[in-house]
């Protein structure tokens, strides 16, 4: 009687065909991530390197040697469908839809003998299962990298550093400020009053959407390595109930210039440089003199 590996070996083309079938046939396949050449060559180069590792005997430990090639490949199928955009989904689709795809053949091919097709079908399912977990977990992997990177860059966006004149600064806030986040802010208004020669920075938090405790304390630091590096620091967008939420907590920014808005914040710090602002009714435009 053929071995299980001389079955799968026998029918590989037709194991390749199901599988291909299966994978085309579902509701959920991206063809605008991937064209169907590119899915044949990934199943072709999956399929090969299963076939050589049962073909030595070795039916479900997806840890020894035999499989290095294809848990290699699998995973860097899963994490390239990941940073694709590709779904869980539609990503574990690939190896389930393979042991679909074995399963038919062998049924096809022991009809006669269901105490071996059953024994064959138990050892499939432990394998592809096994390896269903080794997708997902790359895929998992794969996923959080690109989250990691869009909120590095968004952290980066949403904390611009504004030359708003000659030694003032602006920096806006949008969303919530945490640990990490407040360093973020720190290095780009440290790295920026060092650039610019700057001696007054305006925090403006109009955008953040609640302050507590914590948050306050974030600002806190903010404003002190500010004033170690020889500027001035201007809080400005203190909301009504972020005004009575300070309050509340017991928060002393006594010693710390606080404005309403950002209009107001940039006039104290006009103030502060001996800069004046004038309406020119000539051309009903501003003037700054100082």
């Amino acid at each position: 009687m053929n071995t299980t590996a001389q079955v799968l070996e026998k029918n590989k083309e037709r194991i390749l065909e199901k599988w291909m079938q299966n994978q085309l046939s579902d509701a959920s396949l991206r063809d605008d991530l991937m064209t169907s050449d590119e899915l044949q060559r990934q199943s072709k180069e999956m399929l090969d390197g299963l076939l050589r590792a049962v073909s030595k005997g070795n039916h479900d430990n997806i840890y020894d040697t035999e499989f290095e090639q294809v848990t290699d490949t699998l995973r860097d199928i899963s994490i390239t469908r990941a940073r694709q955009g590709f779904s869980p989904r539609e990503t574990g689709t690939y190896v389930l839809s393979l042991k679909q795809a074995l399963i038919e053949v062998l049924v096809e091919q022991r009809q006669d003998d269901t105490s071996t097709l059953y024994m064959e079908i138990m050892q499939l399912n432990t394998l592809l299962d096994n390896l269903s977990i080794v997708t997902f977990e790359t895929f998992i992997k794969g996923r959080e990298e690109v989250i990691l990177r869009q909120t590095d860059e968004i952290s980066e966006i949403s904390t611009p550093v504004i030359r708003v004149w000659d030694g003032i600064l602006a920096l806006p806030i949008i969303g919530t400020l945490d640990s990490a986040r407040t360093q973020i802010v720190m290095e780009n208004l440290l790295q920026e009053i060092v650039n610019t020669g700057s001696n007054i920075a305006i925090l403006d938090i109009s955008g953040v959407p609640a302050v507590d405790s914590l948050v306050a304390q974030h600002l806190i630091k903010t404003v002190s390595a500010t004033r170690l590096m020889g500027a001035e620091c201007i809080i400005s967008g203190i909301r009504a109930e972020i005004a009575q939420t300070i309050v509340h907590l017991g928060i002393d920014l006594s010693n710390i210039k606080t404005k309403a808005s950002l209009a107001s914040a940039l006039q104290l710090a006009f103030s502060m440089t001996n800069l004046e602002v004038r309406r020119n009714d000539k051309n009903k435009g501003l003037n700054i003199m100082r």
